[in-house]
């Protein structure tokens, strides 16, 4: 659903100060101040395995296995793979600053002082689309250079065939497309095709029920806003539209709670440009809840289907993590209207309590120094589920699927 804010008879400076309210809550995040992340998340990872919310574009995903390999090669010893695995990313940042593409490059703005590197950005989707072999975490891996080149020596001194390919001895799947020379130096994030098809075929064996398995087979990138919007949801599997039915109506049905966190925040503060701002993006909300009421009514009264679903089976949902979304759900199909939500001391009380059940005293809604931190927006955006940094590893390889290399 589309958002929108609408106001009359402002001045413009008033207006101004709204414009840029309504941008902060707009943007996307991953703040999690209700404490529903651990649903966020779940499904996500469903939707979208081997991504995150950080990844920038897909060909990091070859970036990292070769700078890897590269140290590998050059028998590296154990206590040197961090530190020379930062310079060499370090000068990956300078090799793709030199394209002239800067969109999506990691590091572009820290350069040297980059906190968070590709490889560890990387790591678990590595895994996930079956391109990492390594089973343990990124410092057990720089841990076992040493006892992995004495096996490779046990290997190659007992005269085994060079094409086994048994796991234990490789770290890096073995159709890995060679790196090209001198990327280090010069490099860029656009795929080959031949990089394309690779990791499109490790995302179809390794993933090949998820979302991402069936958008990644599709002939051209598509935008959309939210995953439900795309049009090839009426297409999919019966297994994945229900998973997308409970996800579209769950990010729905809990913004509001988002909203009226920011708003009693701005309440708390004053910030006479805020609460309005806010007020009319629950009005806004709540006009979208009644647009498709049916339909989530009918998800209400099945709601035992929600908790039970395939996204959720192994995600950790603590019982007050489940009681504070079950009584939301309650006050808002139940005991009360969404249009009249701003009003309501329950949602107000309940709002209240689960942040000071989560923070304790670090409660901005009860702790004056922790509210004056508060930057107008924090959590109030709706729910996407990874959707947006998933389309553009999509729109990467896609795009790669088309390129004539060379």
């Amino acid at each position: 659903m589309a958002s929108g804010l609408s106001w009359i008879d402002f001045a413009e400076e008033d207006r101004q100060k709204m414009l840029k309210v309504v941008h902060l809550f707009k943007e996307q995040g991953t703040v999690d101040e209700l404490g529903v992340g651990v649903i966020r998340d779940a499904f996500a990872d469903y939707f979208f395995p081997g991504t995150n919310t950080i990844q920038t574009r897909a060909r990091y995903m070859l970036f990292v296995p070769w700078i890897y390999l590269n140290l590998e090669k050059k028998k590296t010893p154990a206590g040197e793979v961090a530190r020379k695995l930062r310079n060499d990313e370090i000068r990956l940042i300078f090799a793709l600053l030199k394209s002239g593409d800067d969109d999506g490059i990691i590091g572009k703005l820290s350069k040297e002082q980059l906190v968070r590197f590709p490889s560890n950005i990387y790591w678990n989707g590595l895994s996930a689309w079956g391109i990492k072999l390594f089973p343990g975490t990124q410092e057990e891996y720089h841990k076992s250079f040493s006892h992995y080149f004495r096996l490779r020596e046990q290997r190659d001194s007992e005269d085994q065939d060079p094409n086994d390919s048994d796991g234990a001895l490789y770290n890096w799947h073995r159709g890995l497309p060679s790196a090209p020379n001198g990327f280090l130096d010069h490099a860029e994030l656009q795929l080959t095709k031949e990089e394309a098809v690779y990791l499109q075929e490790r995302i179809l064996q390794k993933q090949g029920n998820s979302l991402l398995a069936i958008l990644v087979r599709e002939p051209e990138y598509i935008q959309a806003d939210f995953l439900w919007d795309h049009p090839i949801i009426s297409s999919l599997p019966l297994y994945l539209t229900k998973e997308i039915f409970h996800a579209r109506n769950f990010s729905d049905s809990i913004y509001g709670a988002a909203l009226m966190y920011n708003l009693m925040l701005s309440e708390l503060r004053n910030l006479d440009e805020s609460i309005e701002a806010y007020r009319s993006e629950i009005e806004k909300w709540a006009e979208g809840l009644s647009s498709r009421w049916a339909e989530l009514i009918h998800w209400y009264e099945g709601l035992s289907d929600f908790w039970s679903c395939a996204s959720l089976k192994h995600a950790r949902i603590t019982r007050p993590t489940h009681n504070f979304i079950q009584h939301w759900l309650q006050l808002i199909f139940r005991e009360t209207s969404p249009h009249d939500i701003r009003s309501s001391e329950a949602a107000r009380r309940m709002i209240h309590d689960r942040e000071v059940d989560m923070k304790r005293k670090r409660a901005r809604l009860e702790n004056p120094s922790a509210r004056a931190q508060w930057n107008g927006a924090s959590g109030a955006y709706r729910l996407s589920y990874r959707w947006g940094n998933s389309n553009k590893m999509l729109k990467d390889i896609l795009a790669g699927l088309t390129r004539r290399d060379g």
